[in-house]
């Protein structure tokens, strides 16, 4: 009877921890990449604000083009050093951080013309960055932890056959995509609808219909489009600083805490906040970190 006891105990304590845990998405996105001054990857990872850390960006590819990684003053990859980051990328990991490759982003040359080209891009990332293997990686031995899709441009095509064949390679593969906030999304609709997403972080920024402007009712709305996506995490994507945000959509810190993240972290779906970028934290991580 003891030994049934225990049993039953020990069955219950694992249902409540199943139950009960937070999901693996909870948590700080960020963004680093974009601006030399921002500090290194090692300072953001030490920061001990963020689950999620995107390296951006990969900025062409595609359509025969010859890939570019771009991190602004960072580094230069044609150089060789960007690898440099290796080290501080496997130090990020350590402390439970996943660092992901961004790729598109706002300014970027990319595009896929079919099918066979998104299987060519993704057997580049994959040996480049990823597991597989090269004599050219540019951020040297570091097996990043999966690809974040940033796509702003381009037709909406083939992005779906991208992240099918990425997943081809590892099936653990963490995948990422950063739609705008209108739903749904004209460049990554049919990527997200693959169901193979695990966090889908919606940029509620520079999209005036879809934004916080003083009260959160368009952002709300939009949000509970977004929440119907399928087996993805869904995070509220927020520039850090209104000059991050050219036209529109920070959040004060007090406002986001009391009339936004109550309404929106109650859905399953709820995975956390993405942040616009290292660049412009200038102390709202640290504000929001212990309400999120």
């Amino acid at each position: 009877m003891a030994c049934q006891s225990k049993a039953l105990t020990l069955l219950l304590s694992i249902l409540l921890v199943s139950f009960c845990k937070p999901s693996n998405g909870a948590g700080i996105a960020i963004y680093w990449g974009q601006d030399g001054g921002e500090g290194s990857l090692a300072d953001t990872c030490n920061t001990g604000n963020f689950q999620f850390v995107n390296v951006a960006f990969l900025s062409s590819f595609g359509n025969g083009q010859t890939p570019v990684l771009n991190l602004a003053g960072h580094c230069d990859p044609g150089s060789g050093t960007c690898t440099v980051f290796s080290d501080q990328i496997k130090s990020c990991q350590s402390q439970g951080i996943k660092v992901l490759l961004s790729i598109g982003g706002g300014a970027g040359s990319y595009s896929l013309s079919s099918a066979d080209d998104a299987a060519q891009v993704a057997t580049y990332i994959w040996n480049n960055f990823l597991g597989g293997q090269s004599s050219s990686r540019p951020l040297g031995d570091a097996i990043l932890d999966g690809v974040d899709f940033d796509i702003e441009a381009g037709s909406g095509q083939f992005w779906d056959d991208l992240a099918r064949a990425l997943k081809g390679f590892n099936q653990q593969l963490h995948l990422a995509a950063a739609p705008q906030c209108p739903f749904p999304d004209a460049n990554l609709d049919t990527a997200i609808q693959t169901g193979l997403f695990d966090y889908v972080w919606v940029q509620f920024y520079n999209n005036p219909q879809c934004q916080y402007s003083g009260d959160a009712v368009n952002l709300l709305n939009a949000w509970n489009q977004w929440i119907t996506v399928p087996n993805s995490q869904v995070f509220l994507g927020l520039p850090a600083a209104s000059e991050a945000a050219p036209s529109g959509g920070f959040i004060p810190a007090n406002d986001l805490i009391t009339k936004v993240l109550p309404s929106i972290k109650s859905s399953p779906k709820y995975g956390g906040v993405m942040l616009w970028s290292k660049r412009f934290d200038n102390g709202y991580s640290d504000a929001i970190k212990g309400s999120v």
